[in-house]
C-alpha cells in the first residue's frame, strides 16, 4: 500500500493534478495533532481548494455546534458531517439526520448506569440536535464532554430529553475497545455500536454512519467516489473508506482502517492530511 498518493500523473488519462471535487477529512486523529490542533496552514489549503472548486467537509464524532464553530471564519458553503454521519448541515440548513427511538436511547442511558454500578468508570453524552445533555457532572468528565461538545446541557436525567437524539456516545475512562463497547454488544443487534476512538464508543441507527452521509451528499452534488478523497484514523471511518477511490488511513490508525484504505497518509502529527491534499492536487503551497 503506497505511503502517499500516486502521483497525479497516475490518476488518469491525462498529466496534472487529480480531477478531485470533494476532500472528507475526519477530525480527532486525522485533521488535527495529538494536541487537537489544526495543521497551521490549513486556512491556506482551504482557500485554494475553494478557488478550484473543491468542497471540503469535516467529518467527525464531534457535534454540529463544536464543528461550526471551530471553522466559524471559513464555514459559507461547506458541509459539516456531524456526530459520526447522523448529522449533515450546509449553511445552517439540515441536509440528512437519523434520530434514534427515544426508548432505545434510554435503554442505552440504562445500560450505563448499570456499567457504573458494577465499577465502570463511564459517562454517558445524550447527543441531540440542539445540544448534548449530561447528567454526570465530575469536572473530570464534563472535560473530556467540553472538547467535542460546545453546546452542552447538565440535565437530571437524559433518559427523558426534549430533542431529536441522534446519537449516544460515551465516554470509557479506561478503554472503550475492551470494556465498553463488549457491554453494549446486545444493542449491536439493532444498532450500530462503534469503537470511535481509545475513550468512546456511540451508539447510532444502523442506517447512520458517516459513509452513509458521504453517499448522500455524493448524490445531492452529482460527486462520484472517483472524485472523491477521504481521510481517517479510527473504526468510525471505515465505511467513509468505502465511498472513496481517493482513500488514505493515517500512518496512526487502527490497522482495521489501513487494511480497509487504498493508501496511506503521514500520520496526524505529521501534517498528513494537508500534504497529502497538496501533493495529489498538485497545490502550490511551500512547506507541505
Amino acid at each position: 500500500m503506497p505511503y502517499l498518493a500516486p502521483a497525479p500523473s497516475t490518476a488518469g488519462p491525462q498529466a496534472g493534478p487529480a480531477d478531485i471535487r470533494l476532500v472528507v477529512s475526519d477530525m480527532d486523529g486525522t485533521l488535527l495533532d495529538d494536541a487537537k490542533q489544526a495543521p497551521p496552514r490549513l486556512r491556506e489549503v482551504l482557500a485554494l481548494l475553494r478557488e478550484r472548486g473543491v468542497l471540503f467537509s469535516p467529518a467527525s464524532g464531534r457535534q454540529y455546534a463544536t464543528l461550526a464553530r471551530d471553522f466559524s471564519d471559513v464555514a459559507e458553503g461547506m458541509v459539516f458531517i456531524a456526530e459520526n454521519g447522523t448529522y449533515v448541515v450546509r449553511d445552517g440548513v439540515e441536509l440528512s439526520s437519523d434520530p434514534m427511538d427515544p426508548a432505545v436511547v434510554a435503554a442505552v442511558v440504562r445500560a450505563v448506569r448499570g456499567l457504573v454500578a458494577d465499577g465502570v468508570d463511564v459517562g454517558a453524552v445524550v447527543c441531540g440536535k440542539r445540544a448534548a445533555y449530561v447528567d454526570r457532572t465530575d469536572r473530570p468528565f464534563l472535560d473530556e464532554v467540553l472538547k467535542y461538545y460546545a453546546e452542552h446541557r447538565i440535565v437530571e436525567d437524559t433518559t427523558a430529553v426534549e430533542d431529536d437524539i441522534i446519537k449516544v456516545a460515551l465516554f470509557d475512562f479506561g478503554s472503550a475497545e475492551h470494556s465498553t463497547a463488549p457491554a453494549l454488544a446486545p444493542f449491536a443487534a439493532t444498532h450500530s455500536v462503534v469503537v470511535s476512538g481509545e475513550h468512546w464508543v456511540d451508539v447510532m441507527n444502523r442506517t447512520a454512519d458517516k459513509g452513509a452521509a458521504l453517499r448522500g451528499l455524493q448524490r445531492e452534488l452529482g460527486i462520484t467516489p472517483a472524485q472523491t478523497m477521504v481521510f481517517g484514523d479510527y473504526l468510525n471511518d471505515l465505511e467513509m473508506m468505502d465511498a472513496a477511490e481517493w482513500s488514505f488511513a493515517m500512518a496512526n490508525a487502527h490497522p482495521e482502517v489501513v487494511s480497509r484504505a487504498r493508501h496511506v497518509a503521514p500520520s496526524n502529527n505529521d501534517n498528513g492530511v494537508l500534504r497529502t491534499i497538496a501533493r495529489v492536487l498538485d497545490l502550490p503551497v511551500s512547506g507541505l
